[in-house]
């Protein structure tokens, strides 16, 4: 059994009195697609910043590797949230480029000469990939939702991570536009060997695109005081075609598990 490329080991994260999460003990293996649904508010977010190194954990510890994960996010994590995350003053070009000036210049964000034309045509590549060769020098106000998250994509990508952290990525697109994402990133997940962390609040995606679901909520709850028990994973099953196909049709089948 290969060693985890993450591993959350008893972590909680509180904000004074307010606990978001409590005892969470995870660990996420190399290759996995990961689901992640929960109901609003129960802190599916906060664990996908802690993954990003984007968040500390008040208690506990995440490792990446093995060791302590750095204390901000790095080229090896990517994120794509549900709203379209793109520089809308930049090219389609321009915006996946972006991610290669910050990674391979980090203090001027230029790059020159043979760097930049490597960059220019890893960019080019990726845009291909994602279906967006013929815009690539449009801008992001010229492009449909679907369009823009695929640039988002592409722009996580440039830099090539090995985990990439998506948050509610389909949430904002019609259902038809959606079932071509779901194409789309299957299909980067298998040929750029990612690991993938995915919110998402549509039980049915969760099941479909993962190779693993993970419920996030609260184990209890005090009426009196709302925030005083955080929540945790309540449901954490492996996928294969036959439980796949056993896909429940709402949360609270998980949730109450």
């Amino acid at each position: 059994m290969s060693a985890p490329v993450l591993a959350f080991r008893n972590v909680w994260v509180e904000y004074g009195d307010n606990v978001v999460l409590e005892k969470l003990s995870l660990n996420i293996d190399p290759g996995a697609f990961v689901s992640i649904v929960g109901p609003s508010g129960a802190g599916k977010s906060t664990f996908l910043r802690l993954a990003l190194g984007q968040e500390a954990p008040s208690r506990g510890e995440i490792l990446l590797d093995g060791e302590p994960i750095p204390a901000e996010p790095g080229p090896d994590r990517g994120v794509v949230f549900q709203r379209y995350s793109v520089f809308p003053h930049m090219s389609a070009l321009e915006n996946v480029m972006f991610g290669a000036r910050c990674d391979q210049a980090p203090l001027t964000g230029i790059l020159f000469g043979r760097a930049r034309r490597r960059a220019r045509d890893e960019a080019a590549a990726l845009l291909e990939q994602v279906g967006l060769a013929a815009s690539m020098k449009a801008y992001p106000r010229a492009l449909s939702g679907g369009m823009q998250q695929r640039l988002a994509i592409a722009q996580a990508l440039i830099t090539r991570p090995r985990i990439l952290l998506l948050d509610e990525p389909f949430g904002a697109l019609d259902p038809g536009v959606r079932l071509d994402m779901h194409e789309l990133i299957t299909g980067l997940w298998r040929e750029h060997a990612l690991t993938i962390l995915m919110v998402t609040h549509d039980i049915k995606e969760a099941f479909k695109l993962g190779t693993r679901v993970i419920a996030i909520d609260k184990r209890r709850r005090d009426p009196h005081a709302p925030n005083r028990f955080g929540s945790t994973a309540v449901y954490d099953f492996p996928l294969d075609e036959k439980t796949r196909a056993q896909a429940p049709a709402d949360l609270s089948a998980l949730t109450q598990a």
